[in-house]
């Protein structure tokens, strides 16, 4: 009898509701039913540091890369075969000998404004307090309205939208696939369009990250790759590891295929005083060419915003 393939994710409720869900795409790719948990593969639950720490950015203990260190390092270690991420919150630049290997179809990519004084960002009254840990989302706020003022919001979603019932601000900002996976949409004002607010590279997709030569764990996620999500999430994390994308550096990037490919990048000042966007229309041929057309968008907005600017120096 062969071993359960074991997948490791993280403990939140939105965390573990994604793990659940690799796991029915696998159960079924295998011909099981969902009800046959123990013929399936085994949901490892790991804690990281970015879930034990939480009243301080991320960017000040170490970026994102901390939702994804013990994951990677059970990885490493064999305690688990397939890590589930949260594709936004993978860093830039994996660890050598891991990769990303399959994605489930992309959700949602869309960020959702919540608020009980304001159906819109534009509606909110002039000084309102938004919650946020995000950069990208601060940036981009303030470059609509800079008389808002941006606070720390840390914390899983629940955490969040208690801070928010509770007063301690007037509105946040969340990723609407997260709040559609529990159940939650019913709570938003509204959800923003990518032309209000650009999407996080890898917003609404799950990553599932093995160990580069683990040939068993390769083909059991390759039955349930969704090939267009895959490329969009080449393109989108080539033009964050060309400018190393940090928690620091607000950068956002979308791809979508509608016919051919849209794929739309912008590069922010924290306080929203400047911006660069940029993009590419057209064919993608493969994940090699989504890689260099990624590359070449990040190229073009270092050379109009300079390394100074993006954070790179």
């Amino acid at each position: 009898m062969k071993a359960r393939l074991k997948i490791g994710t993280r403990g939140s409720a939105l965390a573990l509701t994604q793990a659940n869900l690799v796991a029915s795409h696998l159960r079924a790719a295998w011909g099981l039913h969902d009800d046959a948990a123990a013929e399936g593969p085994e949901i490892i639950v790991i804690r990281t540091t970015g879930d034990r720490i939480t009243d301080r950015p991320l960017a000040d203990i170490g970026g994102k890369g901390l939702f994804a260190k013990e994951l990677e390092e059970a990885l490493f270690d064999g305690r688990i075969d397939v890590a589930v991420h949260s594709a936004k919150d993978l860093p830039s630049l994996l660890p050598d000998g891991l990769q990303i290997a399959a994605t489930l179809p992309r959700a949602d990519a869309r960020d959702a404004f919540l608020s009980p004084k304001a159906a819109t960002i534009g509606d909110l009254p002039r000084g309102s307090v938004i919650g946020t840990s995000s950069v990208r989302r601060q940036a981009q706020l303030l470059a609509k309205r800079p008389d808002l003022k941006i606070v720390m919001f840390r914390g899983n979603v629940d955490t969040r939208l208690a801070k928010l019932k509770a007063g301690e601000v007037d509105a946040t900002i969340l990723a609407a696939a997260g709040l559609e996976r529990l159940g939650r949409l019913t709570e938003v004002q509204t959800v923003l369009s990518v032309d209000e607010m650009l999407p996080a590279a890898g917003q609404g997709i799950i990553a599932l990250e093995i160990r580069a030569d683990d040939e068993r764990a390769a083909v059991a996620v390759s039955a349930i790759d969704h090939a267009q999500t895959s490329l969009a999430l080449s393109l989108e994390r080539a033009f964050l590891a060309r400018l190393d994308g940090s928690c620091r550096t607000p950068l956002a990037a979308h791809a979508r295929q509608d016919h051919d490919w849209s794929f739309r990048v912008l590069a922010l000042a924290p306080d929203g005083s400047s911006q660069f966007s940029g993009g590419y229309d057209g064919a993608v041929l493969s994940a090699t060419h989504a890689s260099e057309i990624g590359e070449a968008a990040a190229d073009d907005i270092l050379s109009r915003a300079g390394r100074r600017l993006l954070l790179l120096e």
